[in-house]
C-alpha cells in the first residue's frame, strides 16, 4: 500500500523543521521558513510533492483553525464595537484600493473588466499571515490591530459577492440581484444563528459538556462546533474560513473559550504551517527568473498603493500618524483570498494565463516580504515623525483633548494600558492617591480622559512624554508593558529624569528580572514566578498550614528569587540592601497591631523579639526619625520598619488586627 500523503507530511516537516531552527536562530519570521519550504518541495525546484491537493486539503484546515480562534479572541460585543472599521474602513479601503489599482493595470495594455478585476484581487490582504503575526506580537486587540482586524473581516464578507460578481467582468450574463438577494437572506439567518448561539445556545452546551471533566468530550465537541459552522457556511456560498471565524464568535462569550483557544492552538499552528508551504509550492521560479524586473516592480507598485490606501482609510477613521502608518504597512500584502477569486477568474477567462502567474509571483512575494514590513513599521513610523509633518496628521482627524496636567509631586505614574494598569489606576483613585497614567493607545486615552482620569496619550520612550507626567518628582512609577526590551528603554528614560523614583516593573519571565534590576528598577514582578506562588499559597491552605507559616514561607521563596538583585543604584552614598542582603523597609499602621498603640519603643522589644528596626514614624504631616525610647506610638502613626520580610511576617502574623496583615514594602 503507497502513503503518499504520509510520505509528502514528513517532508514537509522535515524541510519546515530545518528552515525554521535556521530562521529562528537568525530572527527571521517563521512564515517565510513555511513559504521557502513550499517553493523548495514544490514543482519550481525538488517536485518532492506527489500529493498537492491533500496538502492544500490540510492548509484549508489550517485557514480555518486560525479563523475560529481568531472568533475566539474577538468575542461578538467587540466585533460589534469596530463595526464602523469593518463597515466604513472596508468599504473605503477596497473601492480605492481597487479603483487605484484598475487605473494602474490599464498601463498594463489590460481592459476595464480584467482591470478592474486585478483591482479586487489587489484589494485582499492576507488574513492568515497578519493575524497570526498579530497573535503572536499580542497586539489583536490594539488600537491599530482593531482596525487592521475590521478591515480583515469585511474583506473576507465580501469575497461571496466579489466571486458572484466576476462572471460580470468577462462579459458572461449572470442573474446577480437574484442571487445577491438569495446572499443577502442566508447572511441575515446566518447572523441570527451566531447571535442565539453566543448569547444563550453554546454558554450552556459548553457547560455540560464542562461538567463531564472529560477533557478529550471537550476538544471534539470544539472541533465539531468550528468544522460544523464552517461547513454549513460554504453549503451556503460563502467561505470556509468566515465560516469558522462566526463559530469562534459563538463560543467567544463562554467562560470555556480560553480553554478551546488553549486546546486547540498547537492543531492551529501546525496546519497553518501547511497553508503557508501550499502557497510556496504555486511559485513558478522560472516565471519570476523570465520576468525579475516586472515581478519586483509590480509587487513595490502594490505595496506602495495598498499602504497608501489602507493608511488614508486609518487617517479617516481618526488613527494618529504612526497608527496610519502601521495599519498601511500591516495591510500591504495581497492575500490568501485572492487565489480563490483569481481561479474564478482564470474559469471564466476575465484574466489570461500570463496575468495569472504574475498575479501569482507578485502575491507570494509579497506575502513573504510581509512580516519585514510589519517589523519594522514602528520604527518607520517614529522616523517619520521627525521631519516637518503638519500638526493634523500628527494628531489625526479626531485629536484627543489636550490634557492639563497641574503640577504633581510625590505622585504615582501608571505607564501601560493592560488590566493591571487599569485596575490600579481604580485603586489609586479609590484611595485619593494622586496619579497620572501614560497610555500608548488613544482609544484607551479617551475613555479614561471621560472617566474623569488623569490620563496622557504617548509613547513613555519619548522624554516629553514623561516631562509632561512630571516624572521627575514621582514618588513612584509603575511599569506595565510586557515587552522586556521596552520596559528597559523606559526605565532608563525614567532614570535620566528621576533618580530617586521607586520603579515597579511587571515582567513575563524570571530570566527578564536581572536586566531590569541593572537598568535601574527597584521591583520587579515576573508573571510567571508571581502565578506559581499564588497557586503554592492556595496549595497550603488547602493542606491547612497555619498562616504565619505560609507568610514566613512564601517571604522566604520571594527573597531567594529576588534578594539577589534588589536596589541596585550607582548613584546614591550607600546600598543598604547589598550591605544587608534581603532587607526591606516596610510601612506599618501602629493601629493594625495590638502591640504597638499605647506603647513606648522599649517596652515593645521589636529589636531583641524579632530583629527590626523602627527607622521612623509619620505622625500627621511630621516625620519622626529615630524615634527614641520613650517615644509612646499612637493608633494613627505610621512606622518605617527596617529588617528581612520573613521577619515582619512573624511579627504581623502575631499581633495584627486584620486579615491581610502582611504589608507592602516601601
Amino acid at each position: 500500500m503507497e502513503f503518499a500523503i504520509l510520505k509528502d507530511i514528513v517532508l514537509i516537516f522535515a524541510f519546515a523543521t530545518a528552515v525554521n531552527y535556521l530562521f529562528t536562530r537568525i530572527r527571521i519570521p517563521t512564515i517565510i521558513g513555511y513559504l521557502l519550504t513550499g517553493v523548495v518541495v514544490g514543482p519550481s525546484l525538488l517536485a518532492v510533492i506527489h500529493s498537492p491537493d491533500e496538502i492544500e486539503f490540510m492548509a484549508e484546515i489550517g485557514i480555518i483553525l486560525l479563523m475560529f480562534t481568531i472568533g475566539l479572541e474577538l468575542s461578538l460585543n467587540h466585533l460589534i464595537k469596530i463595526r464602523t472599521i469593518v463597515f466604513f474602513g472596508g468599504i473605503v479601503q477596497l473601492l480605492f484600493t481597487s479603483g487605484i489599482t484598475a487605473i494602474v493595470a490599464r498601463m498594463y495594455d489590460m481592459g476595464w473588466g480584467p482591470a478592474v478585476f486585478i483591482g479586487f484581487l489587489t484589494a485582499l490582504s492576507s488574513t492568515a499571515l497578519v493575524l497570526k503575526i498579530l497573535q503572536e506580537r499580542g497586539e489583536v486587540t490594539s488600537n491599530y490591530g482593531r482596525t487592521v482586524v475590521g478591515i480583515l473581516i469585511f474583506q473576507d464578507i465580501i469575497l461571496v459577492p466579489l466571486i458572484l460578481f466576476t462572471p460580470m467582468l468577462s462579459g458572461g450574463t449572470t442573474n446577480i440581484g437574484h442571487q445577491l438577494l438569495v446572499l443577502g437572506i442566508k447572511t441575515l439567518g446566518i447572523m441570527t444563528m451566531v447571535y442565539l448561539g453566543n448569547r444563550w445556545i453554546m454558554p450552556r452546551l459548553l457547560h455540560l459538556i464542562a461538567l463531564t471533566k472529560n477533557q478529550e468530550l471537550f476538544l471534539m465537541s470544539i472541533l465539531l462546533i468550528c468544522l460544523s459552522v464552517a461547513l454549513l457556511t460554504s453549503e451556503l456560498g460563502m467561505s470556509l474560513a468566515f465560516g469558522a471565524f462566526l463559530g469562534g464568535l459563538m463560543i467567544s462569550r463562554s467562560e470555556y473559550s480560553q480553554n478551546a483557544y488553549g486546546h486547540l492552538t498547537p492543531f492551529k499552528d501546525t496546519f497553518t504551517s501547511f497553508f503557508f508551504v501550499s502557497i510556496g509550492m504555486l511559485l513558478d521560479l522560472s516565471f519570476v527568473y523570465d520576468h525579475i524586473l516586472l515581478v519586483l516592480g509590480t509587487v513595490l507598485l502594490v505595496i506602495a498603493i495598498k499602504t497608501f490606501v489602507a493608511g488614508g482609510t486609518a487617517f479617516l477613521l481618526g488613527h494618529t500618524l504612526r497608527g496610519t502608518v502601521v495599519v498601511g504597512i500591516a495591510l500591504a500584502q495581497i492575500g490568501e483570498f485572492s487565489f480563490i477569486l483569481a481561479k474564478t477568474g482564470k474559469e471564466f477567462r476575465v484574466i489570461t494565463e500570463y496575468y495569472y502567474q504574475l498575479f501569482l509571483a507578485v502575491t507570494i512575494v509579497s506575502m513573504a516580504v510581509s512580516p519585514f514590513l510589519i517589523m519594522i513599521a514602528k520604527p518607520l513610523a517614529n522616523l517619520v515623525l521627525k521631519l516637518p509633518v503638519p500638526p493634523f496628521l500628527i494628531n489625526g482627524l479626531f485629536p484627543l483633548q489636550e490634557t492639563e496636567v497641574p503640577q504633581m509631586q510625590n505622585h504615582i505614574v501608571l505607564i501601560g494600558k493592560d488590566s493591571r494598569s487599569l485596575n490600579l489606576s481604580r485603586m489609586a483613585s479609590r484611595l485619593k492617591l494622586p496619579y497620572v497614567s501614560v497610555i500608548f493607545d488613544p482609544a484607551e486615552v479617551r475613555k479614561r480622559q471621560i472617566r474623569g482620569e488623569m490620563a496622557v496619550y504617548g509613547d513613555a520612550l519619548n522624554e516629553p512624554i514623561l516631562k509632561k507626567a512630571y516624572i521627575s518628582t514621582a514618588e513612584v512609577v509603575v511599569i506595565s508593558i510586557g515587552d522586556a526590551i521596552t520596559a528597559l528603554g523606559i526605565i532608563e528614560k525614567v532614570r535620566v529624569l528621576n533618580k530617586h523614583a521607586n520603579i515597579i516593573v511587571r515582567a513575563k519571565y524570571v530570566s527578564d528580572i536581572e536586566d531590569l534590576y541593572q537598568m535601574g528598577a527597584n521591583q520587579v514582578i515576573p508573571e510567571e514566578f508571581e502565578t506559581a506562588i499564588d497557586l503554592f499559597e492556595r496549595i497550603l491552605k488547602k493542606l491547612l498550614i497555619p498562616k504565619s507559616e505560609i507568610e514566613a514561607a512564601i517571604s522566604r521563596i520571594r527573597d531567594d528569587n529576588y534578594g539577589i538583585f534588589r536596589e541596585k543604584e550607582d548613584n546614591v552614598t550607600y546600598a543598604l540592601s547589598e550591605e544587608i542582603p534581603d532587607v526591606e523597609i516596610i510601612a506599618l499602621k501602629a493601629g493594625n497591631y495590638s502591640l504597638f498603640p499605647g506603647k513606648s519603643l522599649k517596652e515593645i522589644n521589636l529589636r531583641k523579639d524579632f530583629g527590626l528596626t523602627i527607622v521612623a514614624v509619620k505622625r500627621g504631616d511630621k516625620i519622626h526619625e529615630n524615634p527614641g525610647a520613650n517615644f509612646i506610638f499612637d493608633s494613627e502613626d505610621v512606622m518605617y520598619v527596617l529588617g528581612k520580610p520573613v521577619k515582619v511576617a512573624s511579627m504581623t502574623a502575631l499581633y495584627s488586627t486584620d486579615d491581610k496583615p502582611f504589608p507592602s514594602s516601601v
